[in-house]
């Protein structure tokens, strides 16, 4: 029984709700057994609650370089944002190697898995050298950031970006160089060779990502319905900014959400990423393909995006999960409590996303299940709950932390999804592994050293 591990915090999440007493118990392959076998080891983890590890939907990794360099007002503008903020963004985009691409993709990973997530999908569109010739490898970029999440701990979903131009009548951008393939098939042919090289890595899946309507047309949109693998997940920024949704209008004489569904898109894989400014058609279009919208909230506010109707995808049956995007900052329960807190500004009413079932814990479970099992989903994976045979990642919070202390059984969980603060996570597993241990990453100190020269070089 020796390769049996027996994890015995004070309360376990699963089925829904907290566990007094209950154990989890880990088999060899890193996956959760249906039952605890006498004689396994058992770790006990005193004043700890264990529960699913956080998935995080929708990553740029690299943007961790920009935290705190574009809150301000440009000198000759009246006022920043999105698109302001993205042309300062292409300064780091334009500069990193891909060895630094890896420094900065394992910064961010530390910093993920510090706060609970396991498993994140990252939106990569770094494909090129500086002056848009493509690598000998073609995915150098995305083995560099594969390798820097590998080396972390965390599983990692590379969701390979489709770029083909700047806009619709827009003028190519010399700042997005490195995104640009050649042509639809060149970006299915370079997408379909990364998932067979990472074939067989339990801890590394692939997915298919055409930017946006603004960054391809229509016919590279019904090319990737065409040719995407079963169960492969496709993930698309979708209704971010109004600016897109009246390009999309101009071009096609449709909505964004209206022309991915024309195409084929749309279904139960599909993720919109972000779809803040949907109309009601567009959400029941969603709700009925099952699809899933990744709502980023940190981001969204930072950039001004707007708010996620996640309400009325809920109604609609929508799934919604969430992510971490422009990493302005990385803590998923931040990115569900401000989900829910969002909508309470504009709704003028509180508890909006509640599922009705009366108890103290029912919109706490429902935004943990966004931060978890939603996001599992839309990247294709089969963890998320600590069910029998799924994959034991997981993360415990500090009961004595004092942003905690107080918390009874029936309060616990609302507790950490709306009042924890920085500092309760304390342990972190993927397949039944530590990754972290106290509240420590065995590279974080390594990771943060190359990461400060690597921000110092680009900002002198």
């Amino acid at each position: 029984m020796s390769d049996i591990t027996v994890y015995q915090p004070d309360f376990l999440f699963v089925d829904g709700r907290f566990h007094p007493g209950r154990a989890l118990a880990v088999g060899a392959d890193g996956r959760v057994l249906d039952a605890v076998p006498e004689g396994a080891r058992v770790e006990r983890l005193a004043g700890r609650a264990l529960l699913p590890g956080l998935v995080n939907g929708h990553s740029h990794a690299f943007q961790r370089l920009i935290r705190g360099r574009t809150e301000y007002v440009a000198s000759g503008r009246g006022q920043d944002d999105f698109w302001s903020w993205r042309e300062a963004m292409y300064r780091a985009a334009e500069a990193l190697t891909p060895e630094e691409v890896y420094v900065a993709s394992r910064q961010v990973f530390v910093e993920m898995v510090l706060s609970g997530i396991t498993a994140v999908g990252e939106f990569h569109y770094l494909h090129h050298q500086a002056d848009g010739t493509p690598y000998a490898d073609r995915n150098a970029l995305a083995h560099a950031v594969i390798r820097a999440a590998t080396d972390v701990g965390l599983r990692i979903c590379l969701l390979r970006v489709g770029y083909a131009r700047a806009g619709f009548n827009v003028p190519a951008n010399p700042r997005q160089r490195r995104f640009i393939d050649a042509d639809v098939d060149t970006f299915l042919a370079t997408t379909l060779e990364l998932e067979r090289a990472v074939r067989g890595d339990a801890r590394v899946n692939v997915g298919l990502a055409p930017h946006s309507v603004r960054a391809v047309s229509r016919d590279w949109l019904t090319q990737v319905a065409r040719a995407a693998p079963a169960g492969m997940p496709i993930h698309m920024h979708v209704a971010e900014q109004p600016k897109e949704i009246e390009a999309c209008l101009a071009e096609h004489g449709r909505r964004p959400v209206e022309l991915v569904s024309d195409v084929g898109l749309l279904g139960p894989r599909f993720t919109a990423v972000h779809g803040v400014h949907l109309t009601d058609d567009e959400v029941a279009l969603l709700g009925r393909a099952e699809a899933t919208v990744c709502a980023c909230p940190s981001t969204e506010r930072n950039l001004g995006d707007g708010i996620v109707p996640a309400d009325a995808l809920v109604r609609a049956g929508a799934r919604v999960s969430l992510g971490s995007d422009s990493q302005t900052l990385v803590d998923l329960l931040d990115e569900a409590r401000q989900l829910e807190q969002h909508l309470r500004l504009v709704r003028l009413r509180r508890a909006v996303l509640d599922p009705g079932t009366g108890t103290l814990d029912g919109l706490a479970a429902r935004l943990l299940d966004m931060a978890t099992v939603q996001g599992a989903r839309s990247l294709g994976l089969d963890t998320g709950a600590l069910a029998p045979g799924a994959p034991a990642d997981f993360f415990t919070v500090d009961l004595t932390h004092p942003s905690l202390v107080g918390a009874g059984p029936a309060s616990l969980l609302p507790a950490i999804v709306f009042g924890a603060t920085p500092g309760t996570v304390r342990e972190v597993a993927v397949a039944g592994r530590w990754v972290v241990r106290d509240g420590r990453h065995p590279l974080a100190d390594e990771s943060g050293r190359a990461f400060q020269g690597l921000a110092e070089r680009l900002y002198p």
